[in-house]
């Protein structure tokens, strides 16, 4: 994660603040996160059955899309230098648009909305954050996320 002042990263406020890598979802990537959530709905896994629904093939979970933004997050959130550590304080609003078809590769786009302080030596960060499918116009997903920064 990029390192930043305290002031440099209030000068962001309102702006974006930049777009992640892009991450391939491949079905290998879908068949682990259906093994560990024990969702194994036959549109995330069964190829020859996805093929035959509206998606034309298998898809990503909805929460797989979203767990993505934690390594989304440390190509651009910015960082205090004075942090020790940064939690996932939850999302005050998640939008499930348009589904990840296997072998998609998607990026995060962050803008910081706020920065403030919760309490003494804990900084709330407000994201809103866009989850893009690569050539698709409609994203993937958008979200308001918070993050505790320890000071």
């Amino acid at each position: 994660m990029p390192i930043a002042t305290l002031d440099q990263i209030r000068e962001k406020i309102g702006q974006p603040i930049g777009y992640s890598e892009w991450i391939t979802v491949g079905q290998d990537r879908i068949a682990q996160f259906a093994d560990a959530t024990d969702d194994h709905q036959f549109i995330h896994i069964d190829e020859k059955l996805a093929a035959q629904t509206p998606f034309g093939g298998t898809i990503a979970h909805g929460f797989l899309s979203l767990s993505l933004l934690s390594r989304m997050a440390a190509d651009v959130m910015l960082i205090p230098d004075t942090a020790k550590m940064a939690v996932n304080y939850g999302l005050d609003r998640v939008r499930f648009l348009a589904p990840v078809k296997s072998g998609k590769r998607v990026r995060g786009h962050f803008t910081l909305v706020s920065a403030d302080q919760k309490a003494p030596g804990q900084l709330l960060l407000k994201h809103d954050v866009t989850v893009e499918i690569e050539g698709q116009e409609k994203p993937a997903l958008t979200a308001e996320w918070l993050g505790l920064i320890f000071t």
